[in-house]
């Protein structure tokens, strides 16, 4: 049902800029305008990650985020069942509604504003991808806070969400994360539909992995905000165990105090190893992930934790804090107190482990991801949604009178 992109692209979409004074160098003031096959049924506004759609045919979607992907999907999701889209930038500050859009689909970021210019029989349903803003932003102060008291020193976090009230100007909302994330948004009392997080890529299992000398050796994958993301715990914790490898892979260039403040562990302590920032789609990334046996990620918050399903999409055993919102059933440690010792102790007993418990678990860590975290889910998920949720919902008038879904 779902067309081609690349073949549609010069035919479908109307590029035009949006307010007097927008240029077509800034790409956050553009509006793509797509047509669905035949006469449209109705109209649907998407203010999510608008770069998907100014590529050139051809030209593949971005892997750095899964938003990239995921909002070129949701999009599909809409014009194979006969709307017209309108996809905007999420950081989009001067677009007004024109249109009698029948669903509103947006990010956090404007989402009010934008919100309230539209009708109230338009469904409006926000996309949270990030805990509520509250509690990450707290999280995040308490973890530079910790930081300042242990090592004397006071770094900035990237991670911060802007204060925001999207969710009290939506009708319901859809959501990345699991049960931890779902739980930072109840206080509203509004409709939460889970769509688990997809993942850039996918991989054939490493038989070949030499679990041996891998039971030693964990990987912290990540991207900016490193201590949000507990890198520094990490890296603290593994300088004390000059037996156990660490593999680092992120943005170094993205935060210059951090590596100036840890410039010791990460390039003048033999056991750790640092990569810098890797491609999920790269060679380097699968042998990195295929010399290693677990991840360690005790990260502050998250919305989806997609850089931990990619590590457990290369079989590796997730070692995560709660907030990293991932499911890890039996196969993966939940960390309880994302302490530097609690660290210490879960690794020196996961390397102790037997091999054929260790090769279990990566499999099953694997095989989950496979399951429940690829592309092709992620799709079924939200046609679900559209289907079960979205549509019924804008027909009743946005009101939100829908059947509240948290699976």
């Amino acid at each position: 049902m779902l067309k081609d992109w690349t073949k549609r692209q010069a035919r479908r979409v109307i590029t035009r800029l949006a307010g007097d004074h927008a240029t077509r160098d800034n790409v956050h003031e553009r509006v793509m305008q797509l047509q669905p096959e035949g006469a449209p049924v109705g109209s649907v506004l998407v203010a999510y990650v608008i770069e998907p759609f100014l590529l050139a045919p051809g030209v593949p979607i971005s892997n750095a985020h899964t938003h990239h992907w995921e909002t070129w999907r949701i999009v599909q999701s809409f014009l194979a069942r006969g709307f017209a889209v309108d996809v905007i930038s999420y950081l989009n500050q001067t677009f007004r509604p024109r249109k009698d859009y029948a669903v509103f689909f947006a990010a956090r970021t404007n989402f009010q504003r934008i919100a309230e210019q539209l009708p109230k029989r338009c469904l409006k349903v926000v996309h949270l991808d990030t805990a509520h803003w509250l509690f990450n932003n707290t999280a995040a102060y308490k973890r530079l806070l910790d930081l300042q008291q242990r090592r004397g020193v006071t770094l900035a976090n990237i991670k911060m969400v802007e204060m925001n009230w999207a969710l009290e100007h939506a009708d319901l909302a859809t959501i990345l994360g699991n049960q931890f994330t779902i739980d930072t948004y109840v206080y509203a009392g509004k409709p939460i539909h889970r769509i688990p997080i997809s993942a850039p890529e996918t991989y054939d299992y490493p038989d070949h992995r030499p679990i041996e000398t891998a039971r030693n050796h964990y990987l912290w994958f990540g991207s900016s905000g490193f201590v949000h993301k507990g890198l520094d715990l990490v890296l603290e914790a593994f300088v004390g165990m000059p037996d156990k490898h660490l593999h680092v892979c992120g943005p170094f260039g993205a935060e210059p105090a951090f590596m100036a403040e840890y410039d010791e562990e990460l390039h003048h302590t033999p056991n750790i190893h640092a990569h810098g920032w890797i491609d999920v789609a790269s060679e380097k990334f699968r042998d990195i992930c295929a010399t290693c046996v677990g991840l360690v990620y005790p990260t502050a918050s998250e919305g989806g934790g997609g850089s931990a399903i990619s590590c457990m999409h290369m079989g590796l055993i997730p070692i995560l804090s709660y907030e990293a919102s991932v499911d890890t059933e039996s196969f993966g440690v939940i960390l309880q107190e994302n302490s530097i010792d609690e660290i210490r102790r879960v690794v020196s007993d996961m390397a102790q482990r037997p091999a054929q418990e260790l090769t279990e678990r990566g499999r099953a860590a694997w095989h989950f991801a496979h399951q429940h975290h690829t592309k092709a889910s992620f799709g079924t998920a939200f046609d679900n949604c559209v289907d079960q949720i979205l549509l019924p919902a804008s027909q009743s008038g946005g009101d939100g009178t829908v059947r509240q879904t948290r699976s």
